[in-house]
């Protein structure tokens, strides 16, 4: 009988996992990341894979990471938002090119617009994995010592724009 019951009992407690697990929305899900500094990074410009940008570069500037790629239907539907949010020049966007294959990404700048003051590649994943990447689109917006404030999963509306991300930039940039 105990046989039995032992196996029952795994597949019970996996079961519940999953469903708790099922429940979360991408949004929700915590990263690590919050108010810790940003992970070092030294990477490839899009346009210019010759020059380099890293962290230090943004200290004492406000910004967001979008961490986005040509292959992304995700990344298609907040394309739009993010460019008539660039318009504002809130705030310096930059962009982490992930897992994609440089022409397509310029391509698809080109076509589309380029809502990113800088674009960056990270063709093998490992910035992405430093940073906790999920999946893409994700966007964070990083204070001016370079700590990570926020974490937003999946593609930003227009409303998050207004609700969520001007608000921290704001605040932020208020910051002494």
């Amino acid at each position: 009988m105990l046989k039995y019951l032992i196996p029952l009992a795994i597949f019970t407690v996996l079961a519940v996992f999953l469903g708790l697990g099922l429940k979360l929305k991408p949004s929700e899900i915590p990263s690590p990341l919050i108010g810790k500094p940003v992970p070092v990074f030294s990477a490839p410009k899009l346009d210019n894979p010759t020059q380099n940008l890293s962290a230090a570069d943004l200290k004492g500037q406000v910004w967001l990471l979008n961490v986005w790629a040509s292959w992304c239907v995700s990344c298609r539907e907040e394309h739009e938002v993010l460019t008539q949010f660039a318009q504002q020049k809130a705030v310096t966007i930059i962009g982490l090119n992930y897992k994609d294959d440089p022409a397509a990404a310029k391509n698809w700048l080109q076509s589309l617009g380029n809502p990113y003051d800088i674009s960056i590649m990270d063709q093998d994943g490992r910035i992405g994995i430093d940073w906790g990447v999920y999946g893409v689109p994700e966007t964070f917006v990083v204070d001016k010592q370079g700590i990570v404030r926020y974490k937003h999963t999946g593609p930003v509306n227009a409303e998050q724009i207004q609700t969520i991300f001007l608000p921290w930039i704001a605040k932020l940039k208020a910051e002494a």
